[in-house]
Parts: C-alpha cells; structure tokens; sequence
C-alpha cells in the first residue's frame, strides 16, 4: 500500500524525481496537487502513501524521502527532537473523520454512532473497520472518538483494521465489512464517494488532527519548490475540496 507514482507531463527524469512519503488520508488530494505541480512547474515528484507511523519509523532507518507530509504532527515534532528532521515543518491541514458505510449495510452513516451503538447491543454487526491506532493517526482518533462514546470495549471484538486509513476506507466499502471510520478527505473522492454514504463525527470527541510536513535533510530544490507549492492558492483549493481546514484560513 506504500508505493504509488506520480509522474505527469514534462518532467525531470524519473530517478531524479523526489520522494514524498504522504499520510494516506492525502491520496486524492495530494494526487491532484502533484499533478498541477507539474503542469505548471515541469517539475515532478513521487508520492508514496501509507501510515503516518510507519513512515516516521522509515525516515529513522534511513529512508530516502525528502519530504514528510504526516497526519499528525507530533511524529514530526519527536523527529526533530531526534535529530532526524532539520526543522519542526508547517502545519499544511487539519483533518476530519467521519462514518462510511456502504449500500449492503444494515449500519447507517451517522456521526453520533447511534447505528453502531444499536448493532452492537443488538449483536447484528460482523465486521467495523478503523485503521490501525498504532501507527495511523486517523486510526488512533477513531478510537479516541469510540472511546468517547463508551463503544470502544464493545467493538473489539467486531474490529478489522487496515495498515493506513486508504486502506481502511477499501475494508469499510468491501461488503466484508459493515462500515468503518475514514478520512473525510478520502469520503469526498468522486470514487469513494460514489461506494457508500458518510457521515462526520464531531471533531470535540477526538485530538485535533493537526497535520504538518517538513522538509528532510538532503531536500533537493525540486522538494523545496513543491514544498513552497502546497502553501500556494492552486494546491489550497485543492486540499480545501478534499475537506481539509487549512492554517491562515
């Protein structure tokens, strides 16, 4: 689920393009900024999607990227602190979750998790997916929403979790599944969108999903430029399309 290349238009040579390791809640949108990039830069990177966590844990071992763009901004803070980022980043968005459920489901697509409350109690729910809390921000605010709702002991036994929320987003739509708890980013993709109904939860039941990016070290000034991009009005529609709350906004 890692690995996902972009490369439209004029470009530099494919080696040469830069690697950016982007929480997987910015598929669609980051897909879309990359790609304006290059239209209108003739520059090109690649992208490489997962969880937030994983990739904290590459960059520590050596990974090749030159651009972080995590989900939460607390792996990048740990980062710096350890000496493996040269700076704290920006804060680019802060994001949303939200319920999906898709048409075969007997769970409806409400926020208040009142549907999953009454499947649980009535012991009519099989499969409700969250990425994993472990290593995937959008997976620990799931929980933490859960929790908060005093459902997270009764939905253990029901949970299938996914290695990043995109990924979590394919369990909830499958029809293994009755539902799950996704980016909201990921909910407003024409694809998705078109697989299921969506709901947001109240964004007071969770922490803040506080996203932020840095440059790494060796960042060359093909990274620095699209750095600069996602701070420019073409990449800020973007990501505000895609739902996020933008800083400055």
């Amino acid at each position: 689920m890692l690995a996902l290349l972009i490369a439209t238009g004029p470009a530099l040579a494919q080696e040469d393009a830069p690697v950016v390791a982007a929480a997987a809640d910015l598929q669609f949108a980051v897909e879309e900024i990359a790609a304006q990039f290059t239209q209108d830069t003739g520059m090109s990177v690649r992208l490489s999607f997962g969880s937030t966590g994983n990739f904290a844990r590459q960059i520590r071992e050596g990974a090749p990227f030159q651009i972080f763009m995590a989900a939460d901004e607390q792996f990048i803070f740990d980062l710096h602190k350890d000496g493996f980022a040269p700076t704290e980043g920006d804060l680019y968005a802060i994001g949303r979750i939200g319920v999906m459920v898709p048409p075969s489901s007997a769970l409806v697509a409400d926020g208040s998790l009142d549907s999953l409350e009454a499947a649980l109690e009535a012991g009519t729910i099989g499969r409700f997916a969250i990425a994993n809390p472990e290593h995937a921000p959008y997976g620990k605010r799931a929980e933490e929403a859960l929790r908060h709702r005093g459902l997270w002991e009764a939905v253990q036994p029901h949970l299938v979790m996914g290695e990043n929320v995109a990924q979590t987003a394919q369990f909830a739509l499958s029809g293994n599944a009755e539902g799950g708890i996704i980016a909201y980013s990921l909910a407003l993709a024409p694809d998705v969108a078109a697989r299921g109904t969506f709901d947001l939860i109240p964004e007071e039941w969770h922490d803040p999903l506080r996203q932020r990016m840095v440059l790494l070290d060796g960042a060359g000034n093909v990274a620095q430029a699209f750095y600069a991009y996602m701070n420019q009005p073409a990449a800020r529609d973007i990501m505000e399309r895609y739902g996020f709350a933008l800083p400055d906004a």
